[in-house]
């Protein structure tokens, strides 16, 4: 079987290890200290320390695997994805290192989850992987800078490299409950922008999808069916979990009450076209839209409970 390297082992990740330890041996993951290992080894993964903020210690990757699975964040600041870079060397590098008695194994394939905010602004269209890239905030050009570093990278090797754009991720864990419980407001209708979504467990089977299926140098929008604006998902939310829905306000009232990065996610209106996933890596989503996906009943999570209004 095939070795697998996972860079980035948060929570999809973990979604995906039942079915990715069913298809590949060893699975492997990237984590940072000796520490973190211990959660690693108890799903049937094998820790491999290293970090991708210190390239020199990075060595140990050469050779390691068949395949990779980055999910790994990039650089928190600046246009530029350095992690990603230094991993491409990583991966480049002629094996150095002994694995033990593991054969050193020639990369064939990797798939890089991305973000859908790479299209920027697109006034509310339906957008597929045609549409050009037109990144409007730092973290998604170094999304961008990410995307075509490997893409180059895979056309200069031959390694297989694929991507997947994925919008904002959620699961019953990984809901706004705190920011409706604060009464935080969200855009009157007419100000209000198109956003799209894919469940963790839905993104963590595309994941696998792409490991098995994709295409060299091809992007996959993975995107749940919802086409729904930002404020009618907030009222979803806040329906399930008994919260208020949250105030509306026009959007000079937002620009005033409102972080700056909160209102970069209010700037950017889009709906995403997710027919090349289905199609070419034969996803078909356990959660459809959002309203599959949300629970019927969702727990505060010890937030105050507002009243309704």
């Amino acid at each position: 079987m095939d070795a697998l390297l996972i860079i980035g082992f948060g929570d999809v990740a973990r979604r995906a290890v039942p079915e990715l330890v069913a298809l590949f041996a060893p699975v492997r993951a990237l984590v940072r200290t000796a520490e973190a290992a211990s959660d690693i080894s108890a799903r049937g993964v094998q820790a491999v320390v290293a970090d991708l903020d210190r390239p020199d210690s990075l060595a140990v990757l050469a050779g390691l695997a068949d395949c990779v699975l980055h999910l790994a964040p990039p650089d928190p600041a600046g246009a530029r994805d350095e992690r990603t870079r230094a991993l491409v060397d990583a991966l480049s590098a002629r094996a150095m290192v002994s694995h033990g008695h593991a054969p050193i194994r020639r990369l064939q394939r990797l798939v890089y989850v991305s973000t859908t905010g790479v299209y920027g602004d697109c006034a509310g269209a339906w957008v597929d992987e045609t549409r050009a890239v037109n990144p409007q905030t730092d973290r998604a050009r170094r999304r961008v800078d990410a995307e075509r570093v490997l893409l180059d990278w895979g056309a200069r090797t031959g390694v297989s490299v694929s991507i997947l754009r994925a919008p904002g991720i959620y699961a019953a864990d990984r809901l706004p409950l705190e920011r409706l419980a604060r009464g935080t407001p969200a855009l009157r209708a007419e100000d209000d922008v198109y956003t799209s979504h894919i469940h963790a467990d839905d993104l963590a089977h595309a994941c696998v999808a792409a490991l098995l299926r994709g295409a060299p140098g091809r992007v996959y929008n993975v995107a749940d069916d919802s086409g729904m604006k930002m404020g009618e998902y907030f009222d979803l939310v806040a329906d399930r979990a008994g919260l208020a829905h949250p105030p509306r306000v026009a959007r000079a009232e937002a620009a005033q009450r409102l972080s700056a990065v909160a209102l970069s996610f209010m700037s950017e209106s889009r709906r995403v076209v997710n027919r090349r996933m289905k199609e070419e890596l034969g996803v078909a989503l356990r959660y459809p839209t959002v309203r599959e996906g949300v629970p019927l009943s969702v727990a505060p999570a010890g937030a105050a409970v507002a009243r309704r209004r």
